[in-house]
């Protein structure tokens, strides 16, 4: 057995069952070059130092090279190992060991070590636990607060399905950016993310917003699943009507042929085209690129954001 076929067998024991989906060769603007640099060791090292997981890691993001060179990590708490197994995504799944509960203080050194200004924290899913891991993204945002005081935050979360005030929670706790990924057209949510619910979703990033008013509420998705650009247009208006402020739209990759297949690479030209769409549909910022991840280049984002808003453009 492959290497590959281990990794799909521990990742997704679901998947290894499946025939291997064929591969579309990349095109020359969605290669990047393996990560070598200083930076990216340095900060790679500070998290096994700590303890911490991080989605760039578990997820193979494309751009981890050049965001931890810039000592940019996106954390991922509440371990490593996801209650759920979506067709897209390559962060493991199976039961879930206990909360860290050594963890928000390990971020928050982390964080001050590293001097970071920007900081994104997501989670893996957590159904297995009654808040569905709310109390550990509160303990995380007040502990960085109390030791970077100038750290601005921008939480990732998971959908907290039936779990009761863990939203109102995490929204309390003083996020400066509340992001939750739609990932897809809601046609597609079967079998791209079959634990999920598309309206639950776009309820969640509306009710945060009338929660906080003053909080960036920002959704990502993939394209290349198979979905059309009038499926892109409704989510756009879905998101709108949700009074989501920011949007990222990039190129979904193939963790493995185990994983869903990619259906077609969109171009460059395409992309700028959607970023467009979504400019002229309101929204206060939408990152639009082949290799555009909820987290690339964040915290650019995060000050674009802010002029914007105080500009009232």
């Amino acid at each position: 057995m492959s290497n590959v076929e281990n990794l799909a067998k521990h990742r997704h024991p679901e998947k290894a069952k499946n025939p291997e989906n064929p591969v579309l060769r990349k095109p020359p603007w969605i290669r990047v070059k393996a990560p070598t640099s200083k930076g990216y060791g340095e900060t790679k090292a500070l998290m096994r130092e700590k303890g911490l997981h991080t989605v760039c890691e578990e997820a193979a993001c494309p751009n981890i090279g050049e965001c931890w060179d810039q000592k940019h990590a996106t954390v991922m708490i509440l371990g490593a190992i996801c209650t759920r197994a979506c067709a897209f995504c390559n962060v493991a799944t199976g039961k879930p060991g206990p909360v860290d509960a050594m963890e928000p203080e390990n971020l928050a050194k982390a964080v001050a070590e590293m001097g970071m200004k920007h900081l994104v924290i997501t989670s893996v899913d957590r159904d297995d636990l009654a808040d569905g891991g709310a109390e550990q993204f509160v303990q995380c945002v007040q502990r960085i607060r109390k030791t970077s005081p100038d750290t601005t935050i921008e939480i990732l979360t998971p959908d907290f399905r039936d779990k009761e005030g863990a939203l109102e929670a995490v929204v309390a706790s003083g996020p400066d950016v509340f992001n939750h990924n739609l990932e897809t057209v809601p046609r597609l949510y079967p079998s791209i993310r079959p634990g999920a619910r598309y309206f639950h979703s776009l309820k969640i990033l509306e009710n945060a917003k009338k929660l906080n008013p003053n909080i960036f509420t920002k959704s990502g998705i993939m394209v290349g699943l198979g979905e059309e650009l009038d499926e892109v247009r409704q989510v756009m208006d879905d998101l709108r009507s949700a009074d989501v402020d920011f949007l990222t739209i990039g190129q979904y990759l193939s963790p493995t042929r185990r994983h869903a297949a990619v259906q077609r690479f969109w171009t460059p030209d395409e992309f700028a085209e959607l970023k467009t769409i979504g400019e002229a549909k309101g929204f206060l910022l939408v990152a639009s690129t082949p290799l555009t991840r909820s987290s690339y280049h964040a915290d650019k984002d995060f000050e674009a954001l802010r002029r914007r808003r105080l500009s009232g453009k």
